[in-house]
């Protein structure tokens, strides 16, 4: 399978990509993003034949599917790493909380966050190819809590690979936060910038574009990679646990295969929601992809009405952090499934020069198709966080998120898959004030308090980074940055 050009191509570099290729340089045309040039059909007999599939061997024929040109040795050992989660049998449990809503958890692994289903094969993948090609890379994450320490973990002490994380100080919580700064593998450099994560996805794109940048790396032999969902290597991991969700329905016998369900997605860069959009267009049975926000709802007003504004806007702290941004870059991926390279290079560029576009009716009608969106505030999270946790199930801010969506966006009778993005760990302060009131300020102790009303323990993993020493402690202003990445590959 080849990958092209969601703006176009400019024709200074090939018209189609390798899987490979396209991983490895993921910054396309007039700063667009790479895509399949088709989707393959995983219609109801290749569900069929994996109704009773594990995780592992659903991945690597939805892999095959793609036809990826990854060999065989390093697709395994990526795909070994599900084996590090918490149940290697299982590594996403669906579990039912109300009689029509199922939460699909995508915590399990070693980071407790979504973002390990993708970046712990991720990882090796580029890693081996690094070696392959005998090349050395630079990989950049920008981060609102999750990517990063799941980048960090993924590729520390990996060959041929160097890291640099952005996160905006003061932007995450202090599990998330010491996730990264207490990281010592040599390989890794973490970046706190005065900011917020929308300032640290800007950069990181200006530097992925930047030739001058490049040709800085060059001099060093430095090839430029990233790990953020700008770069189709996560995205195609993403589709898989989608299906793999829905088929935990058919096992449990809550639904019967063939039967259409809502996929309901907390949604900050779009990168989980473009996976279920795949996952639809390749065949899976979905009625309709809820999109849930908190109150940066910029993606809730585009899909309800056709225009997406940044303008007069100014990005708001919430109690779900990882959905704290305003310029989502996956919609780019849709938009140009749906309306093509031209439409979408003309939307792209607006965005970027006037920070704004609108859709036309027709254009807005095709969204809505497959789209239904709502947001969630602080109050109503908390609320949400209560009455599961009064039913008997824990959930995080960002979860509680898609209850709202579930509630108000159905128009059938169906059921709905909530995909649940982090462990009840990373967020523990506001999730003790929904159970209890309390106002903790620190993590340590909102956890202690979540654990003894929870009757459950701390993870030792988590518990043990607070006593970690802080090995990463730059902070920086943003137009610093290139400076300070460029004195680490030093």
């Amino acid at each position: 399978m080849q990958f092209i050009e969601t703006r176009g191509n400019d024709s200074s570099r090939s018209p189609e990509k390798t899987f490979s290729a396209a991983i490895l340089s993921p910054m396309a045309s007039f700063g667009g993003l790479y895509v399949p040039n088709t989707l393959p059909h995983l219609g109801i007999a290749f569900l069929e034949a994996h109704r009773d599939a594990d995780y592992r061997t659903l991945a690597r024929d939805v892999l095959a599917e793609f036809e990826v040109d990854i060999d065989p040795t390093s697709l395994e050992e990526a795909l070994a790493q599900y084996d590090n989660f918490d149940d290697p049998e299982n590594p996403v449990p669906v579990v039912r909380v109300q009689d029509d809503l199922y939460v699909s958890e995508l915590y399990h692994g070693p980071t407790r966050a979504f973002k390990d289903m993708a970046l712990q094969p991720f990882g090796v993948i580029l890693s081996r190819l690094a070696q392959q090609r005998d090349e050395n890379y630079l990989i950049l994450a920008a981060t609102s809590g999750d990517t990063g320490p799941a980048t960090l973990e993924t590729f520390k002490n990996r060959p041929n690979i160097q890291v640099a994380c952005l996160y905006p100080d003061g932007g995450t919580s202090d599990v998330q936060r010491l996730q990264m700064v207490t990281e010592d593998a040599p390989n890794l450099k973490v970046i706190g910038i005065h900011g917020n994560f929308d300032d640290a996805q800007l950069a990181l794109k200006r530097l992925l574009g930047s030739e001058g940048f490049r040709a800085r790396l060059q001099d060093r032999h430095i090839h430029l990679s990233a790990a953020n969902s700008v770069n189709f290597g996560r995205i195609i991991f993403q589709q898989i646990y989608h299906i793999h969700s829905y088929l935990e329905l058919v096992r449990q016998g809550a639904i019967e295969l063939g039967e259409k369900v809502y996929l309901d997605v907390p949604s900050g860069n779009f990168g989980n929601a473009l996976g279920a959009y795949y996952a639809m267009k390749m065949g899976l049975p979905v009625e309709k992809i809820l999109v849930a926000s908190n109150r940066n709802n910029i993606l809730t007003s585009l899909i309800n009405t056709g225009a997406y504004d940044m303008r007069d806007r100014n990005l708001i702290s919430t109690t779900s952090p990882a959905m704290d941004i305003l310029k989502s870059s996956n919609i780019e991926r849709v938009l140009h499934d749906l309306f093509g390279p031209g439409r979408t290079r003309e939307l792209m560029e607006q965005l970027d020069r006037e920070n704004h576009y609108r859709l036309d009716e027709d254009e807005l009608q095709q969204l809505q198709q497959v789209f239904a969106a709502d947001y969630c505030d602080d109050e109503q999270g908390k609320r949400y966080i209560r009455s599961a946790f009064e039913s008997g199930y824990l959930m995080d801010p960002h979860t509680a998120t898609c209850f709202s969506a579930h509630e108000s966006c159905r128009t059938k009778p169906l059921k709905t898959i909530v995909y649940s993005t982090a462990e009840w760990t990373k967020f523990s302060p506001t999730i003790a004030n929904a159970l209890t009131g309390e106002n903790d300020a620190h993590d340590i102790d909102a956890l202690a308090s979540i654990a003894k009303t929870a009757n459950t323990h701390i993870p030792a993993r988590i518990k043990a980074l607070f006593d970690m020493p802080v090995v990463q402690d730059t902070v920086i202003d943003k137009e610093d940055i290139e400076r300070e990445v460029l004195s680490f590959l030093k």
